[in-house]
Parts: structure tokens; C-alpha cells; sequence
């Protein structure tokens, strides 16, 4: 091979490596300059800055386009949210009122009730010789003359003469039937004021109004409130309820934890109606398990999957008052602390729901 072609060659490869180069440092300034795009996006301050009919300023108008639609957007959900959160708290407020107005007639209603039955259970009680003494009593000219009471009483047809008996009988079944209403009015209150707070709470967790703040925090005085929360209700049912000590800690939010397990105990004694209701915890290395256990009727394997679904109510629940809401707020609060519920149950062989929690706060920031 003579030197100019050694000479070609060279030049071949030279012209090769320089055209690499260039290319290199092109594809560099463009990644750099797409780069500090992304980095004053982030920072808001982006805005073009080249004005030629280069790729990168077309790049660079097209990014300033999406930015502009994406804060619009941004803004039209945040003014969304806003005004969510104002409806919400109008809702809350508006209801809070009547609802509290209903439950203080209801009560004010009982209390006549309740009066007037102590007005009839005096009228039974009171001797025919009181009643005599009474009209003893009486001066001579208010008594009035027994021909005169002959000659009223043989006046009045016989069929508008009502012996005492019916009419303390047509009293008495007014008076029960009154109550009865009374009674249905005020539980129908109370099942509305529960129905509207758990809309308020459900509305604030979903649309982020409330925000949970999980630490780490021991589980007995958690545990602990519960049991006694429930304690009374049970044995009102002949129900038993056991709480296992612990020393274990976990990561949550201890009031809306509290609603959360609050709402499962208040199901285990619902639908419970003889044995025992035990709460108990276990430590695993990433998560805490809660176990709320019951002796009810059980759960069959076809519903599971349907019981934390909003308003769903089983069946053989449609006797027991309740809204359907109270699992699927528990799943809701448990899922933003970054845990998760499970349920084992079987018809005639109880349920026991399980609620892990993250046992460090590093589990919750990871999920």
C-alpha cells in the first residue's frame, strides 16, 4: 500500500472520530439542555429561552405547551378539591342541626310518654276509699244530688256510656302505640346522624381533606380503649370480651385507628349472640397482625370479597340495624396507614378479621 492511500485512510478515520465527537457533544448539550428543562419545571421557573428553527427550541415550545396544560389542570384540581371541601363541610353543618333537633324531640317526646304512664299507673293505684274521702270533702253545695245524678245518668242513651275498663284499655294501647312511634323516631334519627358522620369522614379520607399521620406507637392503650368502649355493650348481650395484653408497637394513626377497629368490634358484638369476643395482637418483622375473633353465625366465603364494599349488607344481617359503611371506613383508614385487612370466617364457626399495621415507619414510606 503506497502513502497516499495510507494517507486516505488516516484521514477516513480522523474525519470519523471527529464527526463522533461532534456528534457526542451535540447529543450532551441537548440532554444538558433538556435537563435544566426538567429541573426549572420542577422548580416552576421554566420559560423558552431559545428562538430559532431548531429542534431543540421546537422541543423547548412543545414542553412549555404541556407545562401550561398540565398547571391548568393542576389548578382546575385544586379548585375541585376546594370546592368538594367546601360542600362537604356545608353538608355537615347544615345536617348537624336538624338531625340534633330530631334526637332532642324524639327525647322530649319519650319523656311525655313516659310521664303519662306514670299519670295512668297513678289513676290504678289510687283506693276507691281515697276517692271517697275526696268527695267527702267536698262542701255540700258541689256534691251534686243523687236523684239528680239518676235522672243525668237515665238520660244518656246506653250505648254512649263506656265502662271504665275499655276506656283505661283505649288508653293505654294509645299510649302504646305513641311510644312505639316515639321509639322508631329516635332510632331513625340516630341511624341518620351515624349515616351522615361516616359520609363526612368517608368524603374527607377520600379526597384527601383529612390527612392521616401515622407514628410509631405501643397498641395496648389503642387496644385497651376499645375493649372498654365495648365491655358494657356486650355483657348487655351476655357476651364475653377478652383483650390479650401486649408490649407491641406499630405505626399509626391512633384516633382514626381507633374509629377503624371501633367499627369491627362494634360488628363482632352485633352479630354475636352467645360466647366471646377476644382482641389480640402479634408481632411479624414487617407488620403487626390484630386479630378481632367472634363466636357469631360466620360469614360464607361467597360474601367475603363483597363485605368491605360500600352499603353492602348481607341477608342474614338485614335484622340487625347498621348502614353497610363500617367496614368499607375501617379498609379505607387501614389502607392510608399502609396496612390491609383480612377476614377468615365459615357459617357457624365465627369470623376473625385481622388488621396488619407497618411495624417501623419505613414499611409505611415504602408502600
Amino acid at each position: 500500500m503506497d502513502e497516499t492511500g495510507i494517507v486516505i485512510i488516516l484521514l477516513c478515520f480522523l474525519t470519523a472520530a471527529v464527526i463522533v465527537f461532534w456528534t457526542r457533544k451535540k447529543a450532551g448539550k441537548t440532554m444538558d439542555a433538556i435537563e435544566r428543562m426538567l429541573d426549572a419545571a420542577m422548580d416552576g421557573s421554566f420559560s423558552e429561552t431559545i428562538f430559532d428553527e431548531s429542534k431543540l427550541s421546537a422541543l423547548e415550545t412543545k414542553f412549555a405547551h404541556y407545562l401550561s396544560a398540565a398547571e391548568i389542570s393542576s389548578r382546575n384540581a385544586a379548585w375541585e378539591k376546594d370546592r368538594m371541601k367546601s360542600l362537604i363541610a356545608d353538608i355537615s353543618h347544615q345536617t348537624k342541626t336538624p338531625i340534633a333537633n330530631l334526637l332532642l324531640y324524639s327525647e322530649l317526646l319519650m319523656e311525655e310518654v313516659i310521664s303519662m304512664e306514670e299519670v295512668m299507673s297513678m289513676k290504678e293505684v289510687i283506693p276507691m276509699e281515697e276517692v271517697m274521702s275526696v268527695e267527702e270533702a267536698m262542701p255540700m253545695e258541689q256534691v251534686m244530688p243523687m236523684e239528680q245524678v239518676m235522672s243525668v245518668e237515665e238520660a244518656m242513651p246506653m250505648e254512649e256510656v263506656t265502662p271504665m275498663e275499655e276506656v283505661m284499655s283505649t288508653e293505654e294501647n294509645l299510649l302504646a302505640s305513641v311510644k312505639a312511634n316515639v321509639d322508631a323516631l329516635h332510632k331513625q334519627s340516630e341511624k341518620l346522624r351515624f349515616l351522615i358522620d361516616s359520609l363526612v369522614k368517608l368524603s374527607r379520607l377520600e379526597n384527601g381533606i383529612i390527612s392521616l399521620s401515622p407514628r410509631r406507637t405501643p397498641l395496648q392503650p389503642l387496644l385497651q380503649g376499645i375493649a372498654e368502649q365495648y365491655t358494657a355493650k356486650a355483657a348487655e348481650k351476655g357476651l364475653s370480651l377478652h383483650l390479650h395484653n401486649t408490649d407491641i408497637y406499630a405505626v399509626f394513626d391512633s384516633k382514626w385507628t381507633a374509629e377503624a377497629l371501633a367499627n369491627i368490634v362494634d360488628n363482632a358484638v352485633k352479630y354475636t349472640e352467645h360466647g366471646t369476643i377476644s382482641i389480640s395482637a402479634v408481632s411479624y418483622e414487617m407488620f403487626v397482625r390484630i386479630d378481632i375473633s367472634d363466636t357469631g353465625a360466620g360469614i360464607p366465603e361467597s360474601e367475603q370479597s363483597r363485605i368491605f364494599a360500600r352499603f353492602y349488607r348481607s341477608g342474614a344481617s338485614q335484622e340487625q340495624e347498621g348502614v353497610g359503611i363500617g367496614l368499607y371506613l375501617a379498609r379505607q383508614i387501614i389502607s392510608d396507614e399502609g396496612g390491609y385487612i383480612k377476614v377468615i370466617s365459615a357459617p357457624g364457626k365465627g369470623s376473625t378479621f385481622s388488621v396488619f399495621l407497618p411495624k417501623e415507619r419505613q414499611f409505611f414510606q415504602n408502600r
